[in-house]
This record gives C-alpha cells, structure tokens and sequence, in this order.
C-alpha cells in the first residue's frame, strides 16, 4: 500500500501518548462540548415519528428535506401547548441541544413549541376556536353591556404605532374623556403575556379602574395577529368585570379575542367610535326629551286638573242636598210650632165639655210630636245614607284614577319604550339593527341599541 509522504502515519498499536477514555467519560466529553457550545436555540421543521411515553413525556423528531433532529418535550412543557402536536405539523422549537448517551445521540430539550406556516396556525386555529366554543367562552349570555358614556375608558394596545393616535384623537372629537393607556406589546414573543397582564391590571384597579377596555392593533398577516389568538388572552378577556371592545386589524381580519369580546369593532378607529357617543347628538337629544317632557308633563297637569274640578263638584253635591233637607226639616219644625197651639186651643173649646178634652188634646199633641220625630229620623237616616253613597263613589273613582297614574304601573315591573325620536314603540319590529331606544322604568330611564346579533 503507497501512502504519500505528506500524509504522517500513526501506528496506533505503538503509540504510548494516546489517552483511553470510558464510554461514560466520552459520553459527558460529548454531552459538555454541545452544551457548552449552543445556548437557547430555535429551529424551524416538521414533525415525524410522534411517540408519547405513559410518563406523559413526548418523544418526535424534526426534519426537513435533508435531515432529522431528535427532540425530547419533557411532561411539564407538553402539559401546556394548547394544540395539538401531530405527525407532519410544522413548528418553530426553542430549547437547548444535549446529547442522551443510552443511543449515542444529540438531542433538542424542547421548552417552548409554536406552529409555522399558514396551514399549520389555521389548523391550530380552528381546533382552539371550536374548543373553547364548546365550553362556553363565546356564548352571547356572556356578553357584558357597555356603558352609554364612560367616565374612563382603558386602552390596551402599543405607544408606538398610529393606532393610538387615532384612537385618542377620534375620542377626543367624538366626546372628550379620561383615557387611561396600558402599553403592551402586539405581536411577537411575550406580546399575549403582556396583553393578558394589562387586562388583569385594569381590572385590578380601583379608584382608576375604566369602564371598559379598548384591544387594539393594526391590520397584520396570521403570524402578526396571533397573539390575539393565544388561550390566556381569550381567557383573561372572559374573566374580565370590565366590558372590552376587540378593535383588532382591518374589518377582513379576525381572531378568537374578537369572539370572546363584548363587542367587536371592524377597526381600531371604529373602536374609538363605538365607545362614546357624539357629543351634540347627546346635548340633541337631550334637549329633545327635555321638551318632550315638559309638553307631557303640562298635559298631565291639565288631565288632572279637570279630574280634580269634577271631584269637587262631586263632593259638593251630597253636602248641599244634606242642608236642603235640613232646611225642610227647620221649616216644618217652625210651622207645627206656630199652628199646633192654634190648633188644639179650637180642639179643646170644640170638645169642652166632655171631661176627656184635655186628655185627647195631650194625645194629639203627642201624635204630632212623634209623626215629627219620625220624619226628622228618617229624613237623618236618608241623609247619612246618601252621604255613605257618595263617599264610597269617590273612594272607588279615587282608586280607578290612582290605577290609571303610569308610573304605577311602571311600579308593578312595567316599562315604556320610546324611539331616540320619541315616537313610542309597541312591538319589537318597529325597531330597525342599530337602532338607539328609551326604556323608562319607574325609577330610572336607559338608553339602549337593538343589537344585529
């Protein structure tokens, strides 16, 4: 065998400057080199040959076109990716490279797991959408109202961008309010951490707490947009006290905090506009119900006007006739007194001389007396009885007229429900989507929108 005289050779057998290691030695040589060498890594593949041990670890490589990369996810990792890992599903893995001695192989510790690719997020997509709609987290039950005119209205979303600009400017023109601005992050790692820590804080908060949130961010692909979709914003967003407006991309884009929200706004701009009303149209409206009110309330006045002019008729009636009969009974009394004597005086002479004159004359007096007194009871008995009559008339008129007053029955649990314009509503047909509405209870009165939904 030639060998060229540029190349040394070495007799293994010979040498005496060779060291001997154990396989165990090599093995932690080998394992400290790629330790050592390579920090936190991130590589970007496919999938394969999945395997989940009852230990609840999981075992898988990750390939692509020209080689394979073993990797280990350890059960506490595994336990928290919220879809699901399957064969031929691209990932982006951060971890750390180490070698497993037992197969003389180097391996990748696997500490986060995040789907690539359009497909890929699609799918993972759709499975937490339907996962999540099935326990409940979208149900319209849920849904929180917002406030007709906030004092505090919070913002979530970055200090960098145009978007809160917009926002504080359409705000501002709209009906100037207090803001209160939380600066997050909107895409990226760490972007749905610092969302979900911005919701949690406001609604932490007490004196400065707002009375509802804005989400907001510009238009953006999947991959931009995704941390909208992440389960601990969703989460943090159901379990909000505080009503939140997803005011996410362009009106084409969607994400699952749009679901979750108590109200979705096509655009960020949009959002500012569905949170306070407009100034003047507030200050119209108001001036509206005002006259509207005073027009009403002055027809009322009149109503009960006229009502309480009749009672007084009505009431009058039963006390004249008592005195009309009193008057009769005065002047029959008058009468007997005046002709009576008269009367018995010719009686006694005409019956003289029979010895029971005086007698009969006592017992004429007597009847004439009794005849009176009996009139005089009857006409008292007539009067009290006319008296109870019109009493009971006016108690039952006051009972109908203290029914027919609105507010009792806005008292039993009734309600009026009046359009923006003031035209009364009756059915529900009569309002259009979008339409704005007056409930007015027996306490208080609300204003209200007819939702689409």
């Amino acid at each position: 065998m030639q060998v060229s005289a540029s190349v040394p050779i070495l007799d293994i057998n010979s040498s005496t400057n060779i060291k001997e290691f154990t396989v165990t030695e090599i093995s932690h040589i080998i394992k400290n080199l790629i330790e050592t060498n390579f920090g936190y890594i991130r590589v970007k593949g496919e999938i394969s040959n999945l395997k989940i041990a009852s230990s609840g670890h999981g075992y898988f490589n990750l390939k692509d076109n020209m080689s394979v990369l073993c990797c280990t996810c350890w059960r506490p990792i595994l336990s928290k990716i919220d879809f699901s890992l399957v064969d031929g599903l691209e990932v982006v893995i951060a971890g750390k490279l180490t070698s497993y001695s037992g197969q003389s192989r180097y391996q990748l510790s696997v500490e986060t797991i995040k789907p690539a690719g359009l497909g890929a997020m699609m799918q993972i997509l759709d499975e937490r959408r339907e996962r999540l709609k099935k326990e409940g987290l979208f149900d319209h039950i849920h849904k929180k109202s917002l406030p007709f005119l906030p004092k505090k209205i919070g913002i979530i979303t970055s200090i960098s961008g145009a978007v809160i600009k917009d926002i504080i400017h359409r705000i501002t023109d709209r009906f100037p309010s207090s803001i209160l601005i939380w600066p997050t992050a909107v895409q990226g790692n760490g972007a749905a951490e610092e969302i979900t820590s911005a919701i949690e804080g406001f609604n932490a908060l007490n004196d400065q707490r707002p009375d509802v949130i804005i989400i907001a961010r510009g238009g953006g692909s999947i991959e931009d947009l995704w941390c909208f979709n992440e389960e601990i914003v969703i989460r943090a967003a159901f379990a909000s006290n505080i009503p939140i407006i997803s005011a996410i991309g362009h009106e084409t884009d969607f994400t699952l905090l749009d679901f979750v929200a108590d109200l979705r706004a096509p655009t960020p701009t949009a959002g500012a506009e569905f949170v306070v009303p407009v100034r003047a149209n507030v200050l119209y409206t108001i001036n509206s119900h005002y006259n509207y009110l005073r027009q009403k309330l002055s027809q009322v006045i009149r109503h009960y006007k006229h009502i309480i002019n009749n009672f007084e008729r009505i009431i009058g009636y039963p006390s004249n006739y008592i005195k009309h009969l009193e008057q009769r009974i005065d002047d029959i009394q008058l009468r007997l007194n005046s002709s009576l004597p008269n009367l018995l005086s010719q009686k006694i002479i005409a019956v003289g001389r029979y010895k029971f004159a005086n007698d009969l004359a006592n017992k004429i007096t007597d009847y004439r007396y009794l005849k009176l007194n009996y009139q005089n009871n009857y006409l008292n008995n007539l009067s009290n009885n006319l008296l109870k009559t019109f009493q009971y008339k006016l108690q039952l008129s006051s009972k109908i007229l203290n029914s027919l007053d609105y507010n009792n029955v806005l008292k039993r649990g009734f309600a009026i429900v009046r359009h923006e314009n003031g035209k009364l509503i009756g059915l529900a047909k009569e309002l259009k989507d979008d339409d704005r509405f007056i409930v007015k209870f027996y306490d208080d009165e609300i204003i209200a929108k007819k939702s689409n939904l």
